[in-house]
Order: C-alpha cells, then structure tokens, then sequence
C-alpha cells in the first residue's frame, strides 16, 4: 500500500512517521514544505516530496499513484488560519479525487458545533466536513480531545502548572469535562485506520475516561507525587486566562488564547465507533500516560515536541537575510588543539537545563521580558539536551541549519524590533561565533546599541565556555 504522510514535521506526525516506517506492509512517502526539516539520510529510506498544500501542482504530484493519505495539517501559526484551513482541505480532497486516492485520514478535535464553539476548534472541525464531502474518497476523520504525551502542548500546560503552583486560582473551565487520549493510543488509531475494511465515510472518537481540568491537574501532581490545591474562580476571563498560561507555561500568548477559547466548550466522545471498529484497542488511563510522558522527559526520549512545527521559519531565506544583516557581533577562538566532533557536541548542547553560562541571569530576564510581552520566552527549553535537528525550538531560538562538526544556525523567536540569528561555525582550526541583528526601523537600531555592552560580556563568556567545555569532555 503507498501512503502519504502530510504534517510530517509536526507533533503527531514526527510520531507517526516512526511508526509506519516500521510498517512493512506499506511503502510511505512523506509531503513537507521543505527537505530541510528532515534527517538528512532519510530519503534513502523513504520518497519525500516538497510542496504545499496551496500548490496543486506538488500535491498532484505527492499524491500521484497514493492508495490513503493522511492529512495533519493545520494553519494556527498563521493569522488568517481559518480560512487557510478550509482551502487547504479543499485543495487536498479535490487532488486525491483527481489522483484516485482511495482513503483519506484525517485527525480533528473533539467537540460539537454550537454558540460556544471557538474558533479554533471550528476549524477543525469545518476541515473534516470539507475532507468529507468528496464522495469519490473515504475519509476517515478521527476525532481527539486533549492528547497526553512528552512534549504535546496540553501535557506541557498541566504538567508546568501542576509543577509550578502549588496552590492555583483557575478559571472556571477547570470544570468543564474531557475525554483526554495517550499519544500512543491517537498513533494506534491512526495506523490501523490503514487497514479498516469500512467503504463509507467514517467519524471516530477517541478517548480514554471522562475528567475534568481539574481532576486532571489533580491527578498529574498524584503521579508526580505533589499535594496541589486548585481553587476556580468564576471572573478570570479568557484574556487573563490566556496572560496566566503565557507566564507558567512554555506556550505563547497566541496559543494559549486559542486553547483558553476551547475550553469553554466539553470536548467529549459523541459515538461508539471507536470500540465498534477496533475492539482491540484499550485506551491507556490517564495517570498512566502521565507517567508514561514524564519517564520519557527524564530518560531524553521525546521523539517530538508541540513547538516543532516550523512556522514561518521556510518562508524566510535566511542566507539572503543574514548577508544583509547590519549590525554583526562576531567572536573567534583557536581550536587547533581540540577535536572538532567535540567543539560541535559543545555548542550544539547549549541553552535548555544547561542554560547559558555564567549570564543565565541575563537570558532568564530576557525571557521573562519576552514572555510579557506575548513572546515564547525561555520556558520551552529544547526537546533533548544533547541532540538538534532543524525545526526544534531551543529555548527562544529555532534551529534552522545544522551541519554535523561545521555549523549551527539559530534564529531569534523572541519579540524584537528586527530579525536576529545567532551562529556557530567550525572553519578551518577556529570556532567562529556571530550574532546576526537586522533592525527594524530607529527601535531596532537603539534596540542593538543598548545591548552592546551586555554582548560584550555574553558572547565573549559563551564562546570561551564553549571551548572549555569541549576541553573536558
């Protein structure tokens, strides 16, 4: 069977991509916005194709010769993500049609259509209906609520806040109730979706016990092993519901406002099709995917993270951008007399618990900064301590090029008044440092001049540590 995997580079998809390469039952091929985002050695194994789904030519050509496809793309990074989601939907379902797809699966949200639905979940829920209606193509839409899993965005947001406070104030959608899924129970689904021998359109929901909010702060400090004390509150809006998550959690302002607006509404399993179509699955508890998530976290073997969706990151060109800079700070130190594997484990280790040398101080203060003002801040840390990809998020950074022994290239996330990157270069016998900065009007030139004296003292401390660090590895 060939298969199609979109959303390749997201959460889910990172997940599933492991799994059904170990399917030998199929040939999988992989749609992604670019090749960059993957393991450099994977189209040995697998056919990529690069494209969007606003292109019909790549998607004719992703999908030509596709028995099912799995559709797990989503807009929320961008503004207008609503509209973008339904033609995007409706790009892909009219392709497959003309390409002889036979199946489509597709993961949505958990949730009925009325007065408090929020925007994001109705988009969800609209791109299932739009992936529904081309007759010609099965679409089997599995329906989730909250996924619990390392690094998914609603365990990262429990498990901060359970970790973090002690006694909490909520809003009072604590209360409102959910049917939450292990991760590895949405990925079981998704696989044996493959293999159904249903021929109409099928709507499955998914979900282990009903919980709410609160039981499941509650239950996430038993496993942890803390006595928390949740307090609801019935005047917390959703504004300040949204401020409340962007300052505990590593989720951004933006995102934390679309789940806030979810929250209002009960995400609970509305048909019995799940036990009808596979009997054979048994959702894990709840407490026990917790453990199962935080075992992963401790023994560094998160496969992916809720922030390793690129964004706009490809639709920069970050060569161009970067020999356009304006302001360079760059540093450079000899190491003729270390080995380069070991300056390049150096470097690349940096940032998360590791922090940032001796001026944590002063990334934790810009992170704090960040965070206050609607940025992502410190707090999303990175996915493994001692192994980068392009696409992780390192703390308020995304890594955008990364070369074994030569080079990393991060860019800034943070708000700032321009555009930044901060590089790692091994050339020759010398480790060469450089901070990027294209400033953004008069605010984004006063922006680079206060900072120059705390640059001095940064960057000359981080690169110096780098180099002791490879020293006495």
């Amino acid at each position: 069977m060939k298969v199609l995997l979109t959303g390749t580079t997201g959460y889910i998809g990172r997940r599933l991509k492991q799994k059904l390469k170990e399917n030998k039952n199929i040939s999988l091929r992989l749609f992604v916005r670019n090749k960059k985002s993957l393991s450099s050695n994977i189209e040995k194994d697998i056919e990529v194709f690069e494209g969007d789904t606003f292109n019909k030519e790549s998607l004719k050509e992703a999908l030509k010769d596709v028995d099912t496809a799995y559709y797990l793309i989503h807009s929320l990074n961008r503004t207008d993500y609503k509209n973008l989601d339904k033609i995007s939907a409706q790009n892909f379902i009219e392709v497959a049609k003309k390409c002889n797809v036979k199946r489509v699966i597709y993961l949505g949200g958990l949730g009925v259509k009325n007065s408090d639905t929020s925007e994001h979940l109705l988009s969800r829920l609209e791109t299932g209906e739009v992936l529904s209606n081309q007759k010609d193509v099965q679409t089997i839409w599995i329906r989730a609520g909250v996924i619990i899993g390392s690094g998914s965005t609603s365990f990262e947001i429990i498990r901060n806040l359970t970790e973090k406070l002690p006694v909490m104030t909520t809003p009072k959608w604590v209360l409102t109730k959910a049917q939450p899924i292990a991760v590895d129970d949405v990925l079981e689904y998704l696989e044996k979706s493959l293999f159904l021998q249903e021929k109409e359109n099928l709507i499955v929901d998914i979900g282990a016990e009903q919980l709410t909010y609160k039981q499941m702060m509650l239950q996430t400090a038993k496993a942890l092993g803390l006595k928390r004390y949740i307090i609801p509150l019935p005047f917390l809006t959703i504004n300040l519901s949204s401020y409340w998550l962007n300052l505990f959690t590593p989720v951004p302002f933006k995102v934390a406002k679309a789940l806030i607006e979810g929250l209002k509404s009960e995400v609970v399993v509305q048909n019995d099709n799940a036990k009808k179509y596979f009997k054979d699955i048994t959702p894990m508890p709840f407490i026990d995917a917790v453990k199962k998530a935080v075992k992963e976290i401790e023994t560094n073997q998160v496969i992916s993270r809720w922030s390793d969706n690129a964004g706009k990151i490809w639709e920069k060109n970050h060569t161009k951008e970067i020999a356009d800079a304006i302001f360079i700070d760059r540093k450079e130190i000899d190491i003729s007399d270390i080995s380069k594997s070991k300056v390049y484990k150096s470097f690349i280790s940096i940032g998360g618990k590791q922090g940032w040398f001796d001026y944590d101080f002063l990334w934790e203060l810009r992170g704090i900064i960040d965070k206050i003002i609607g940025g992502v801040g410190l707090k999303r840390g990175r996915r493994s301590q001692d192994e980068l990809r392009v696409g992780d998020s390192l703390d308020f950074w995304k890594v955008v090029d990364i070369k074994e022994n030569e080079r990393l290239l991060l860019f800034a996330q943070m708000k700032i008044p321009g555009s930044a990157w901060l590089e790692f270069k091994i050339k020759d016998d010398k480790l060469i440092q450089s901070a990027y900065f294209y400033p953004k009007g008069v605010l984004g030139r006063a922006y680079w001049y206060t900072l120059i004296p705390l640059h001095y003292f940064v960057f000359n401390n981080m690169i110096t540590n780098i180099v002791k660090r490879a020293k006495k590895s």
